[in-house]
């Protein structure tokens, strides 16, 4: 068998629907779209989950039960290959992550991963650290400190 004899199993290729093509082609006429009405018109198309301004099931559904997104703790990852551009010897913390543009937007604490690699002796005061980035940092002589609670990764 070569390239040039692969085919497509039978079936699993269909035609084209060719809408406004006469009325011997069965999509004709109003092709498909039926008659008037918002969704007949050029442009008129309606958001997932409308239902013509009555109350739509997701809000007409109670929301009950659990849902761990409500518990989720959104760090912020940083890559140790970005902590070079700090002196070495330097204290990093989040608010020194942040004044450098390193971290940005709402947070509950930043993640050090371990991306890159660390030439500068550096003290890190963070919430959490992956463990190869905690292996580059003590490897070059650092020293890596866990602040506030640890629940995330």
């Amino acid at each position: 068998m070569r390239l040039h004899d692969l085919k497509p199993r039978p079936g699993a290729k269909h035609r084209r629907k060719r809408l406004g093509q006469g009325p011997g082609s069965g999509h004709g006429k109003t092709s498909t779209r039926g008659h008037k009405g918002q969704r007949a018109r050029s442009g008129g198309s309606l958001r997932v989950g409308f239902e013509g301004g009555q109350m739509p099931l997701i809000r007409r559904l109670p929301k009950r039960g659990f849902n761990n997104a409500r518990h989720a703790i959104n760090l912020i990852a940083v890559n140790v290959g970005a902590l070079n551009r700090f002196e070495d010897g330097a204290e990093i913390t989040e608010a020194t992550l942040r004044q450098a543009g390193l971290a940005n937007g709402p947070g509950d604490g930043i993640k050090i991963l371990g991306t890159g690699d660390l030439t500068r002796k550096l003290t890190v005061k963070v919430r959490s650290f992956s463990s190869a980035a905690r292996a580059k940092i003590e490897q070059a002589g650092g020293v890596c400190e866990v602040t506030g609670t640890k629940q995330a990764g």
